[in-house]
């Protein structure tokens, strides 16, 4: 059996407008979910879904698939 894990990342943010693409460390916050899906061993496929293209960019610089985009 193969796992798909899906990692959604809305653009729209209220609370910290652009949140997902804020560095902390030197690294997109993004990265980092990328990065412990990946670890985690659980699954064996990782794609990000969003509405956004800067998001989608980062993500696709993180070597992360992109839904819909």
């Amino acid at each position: 059996m193969k796992v798909l894990g899906i990692i959604t990342a809305r653009g729209g943010s209220k609370g910290i407008p652009g949140k997902n693409l804020k560095l902390l460390a030197g690294k997109p916050l993004l990265g980092y979910t990328i990065e412990t899906a990946r670890a985690s061993r659980a699954l064996d496929r990782v794609i990000l879904s969003t509405e956004d293209e800067a998001i989608a960019a980062a993500a696709r610089d993180l070597s992360c698939d992109v839904a819909f985009f």
